[in-house]
């Protein structure tokens, strides 16, 4: 799958987006190793400590149905109809990467014409991970 392809499945989540209070959609789609794709859209709460992120959603709606190895998260969002040129993972999202993924791992953010590449080492150096706990 391209990376644009993976864009485009996060383009279509983030129309499932629940976000009265911000109006900022997210949308998020997770490519497995297997070759699946899992996608999530952020669903916010009148409290907002509740609220969970696409990307959360896309990744424990894969565990839930038994998968745990990933290669890939595309990131789309913004205001309204509008997508921002990027948008990166917050560091709870990072941290839940992280425990399910290897420095390697691929997140794609940007809009179906300007994706940006980077892995999650270089958007989470010195994680705290399920390594040091052994």
């Amino acid at each position: 799958m391209t990376d644009v392809e993976l864009i485009k499945f996060a383009v279509s989540a983030r129309e499932m987006s629940y976000s009265p209070y911000s109006n900022f959609k997210v949308g998020a789609a997770l490519l497995t190793k297997s070759g699946k794709v899992f996608t999530g859209c952020n669903v916010e709460n009148a409290g907002f400590t509740p609220t969970n992120c696409a990307e959360r959603t896309a990744v424990f709606k894969a565990v839930s149905e038994g998968e745990r190895e990933f290669s890939a998260i595309a990131i789309v969002a913004g205001k309204g109809d509008n997508l921002n040129d990027l948008c990166a993972p917050c560091g709870v999202c990072r941290q839940v990467l992280s425990e399910f993924c290897d420095g390697d791992f691929r997140v794609i953010m940007g809009t179906p014409d300007n994706i940006k590449v980077v892995t999650l080492s270089e958007i989470l150096p010195y994680s705290f991970n399920k390594n040091d706990l052994k």
